[in-house]
């Protein structure tokens, strides 16, 4: 069954009676090359089982049946169930789950399904409209994981993987690389999927770190003030964390003044070490 093919992708979804929900940001791979590459960056063998978020018809979700031991796919839509069970119905090694990724007790999930495996992985073609969420998800909820691979829009990759300090740097750029050092693998343009998106996308991969590369003593404070240094690009940091965090500007203009930084910097122009060592002061 070739999944890469439109006509067939079309025949199986209309025997199903299935239409594609613009709620659920539902776009699926065409394109041949894509998913095989994703699986040969995920480096996954039988002793590796994959988590996989939203398989859709199971596109990727068979190329991670190739290679890994056990592949557990989550999925929200239950329409696409029986559309999997003909998809996937030649794999003895891969179970759907029915849940919101964001709801579900991963850690539970992960426990249960792949013990005695010898490392876990999670792979993913996810939805633009969840993207960050699902990624904070993973890398907050503190997974027994060492790897993730997923597909984001193409503009979201760049922030996700941007040099900190850079001008493509955001809140979220400090975040994924507190816990995770980020790579962009390569392009996906959109007349990849079916039907086609309005924008590319990109592959990403996500190394889990084992210590973050900082020290602090609070991490919900220290997310907090980097959340609030980059509520408003284009003002000052200064300015930001003051309204953000309710605080005095000199009480933000002395802890800046500590670490000999600029009064008049953007929070695009800080590193991951300025950002702790003002948490620890302010």
């Amino acid at each position: 069954m070739n999944l890469y093919d439109y006509n067939t992708v079309n025949r199986i979804l209309t025997a199903h009676g299935f239409t594609f929900s613009k709620a659920l940001g539902q776009n699926f791979i065409i394109d041949p090359d894509v998913c095989p590459e994703m699986v040969e960056n995920l480096c996954a063998g039988e002793e590796t089982g994959v988590m996989e978020i939203g398989p859709g018809i199971g596109v990727l979700t068979k190329e991670l049946c190739k290679t890994a031991g056990k592949v557990i796919a989550i999925e929200l839509d239950k329409r696409l169930f029986p559309v999997l069970k003909e998809t996937l119905g030649e794999y003895s090694n891969v179970e759907i789950i029915e849940g919101d990724v964001l709801k579900l007790n991963l850690n539970a999930v992960i426990k249960d399904k792949f013990s005695g495996m010898s490392s876990v992985k999670v792979c993913a073609n996810l939805p633009y409209y969840i993207t960050s969420p699902v990624i904070m998800a993973l890398l907050e909820s503190k997974l027994d994981i060492d790897e993730i691979v997923v597909m984001v829009q193409k503009e979201a990759a760049e922030r996700l993987c941007a040099e900190i300090g850079s001008r493509n740097s955001g809140a979220v750029t400090i975040a994924v690389n507190y816990y995770a050092s980020a790579q962009i693998l390569f392009e996906v343009p959109k007349e990849c999927f079916y039907p086609a998106p309005k924008v590319d996308s990109a592959v990403i991969k996500l190394t889990l770190r084992k210590n973050p590369p900082v020290h602090v003593k609070n991490e919900k404070h220290f997310f907090a003030v980097v959340k609030a240094a980059f509520a408003q690009r284009r003002k000052t940091a200064m300015n930001c964390l003051s309204n953000g965090l309710g605080i005095s500007k000199s009480k933000v203009s002395d802890a800046l003044k500590a670490l000999n930084l600029d009064e008049k910097a953007r929070a695009e122009n800080f590193s991951m070490e300025d950002f702790a060592q003002l948490s620890e002061i302010i």
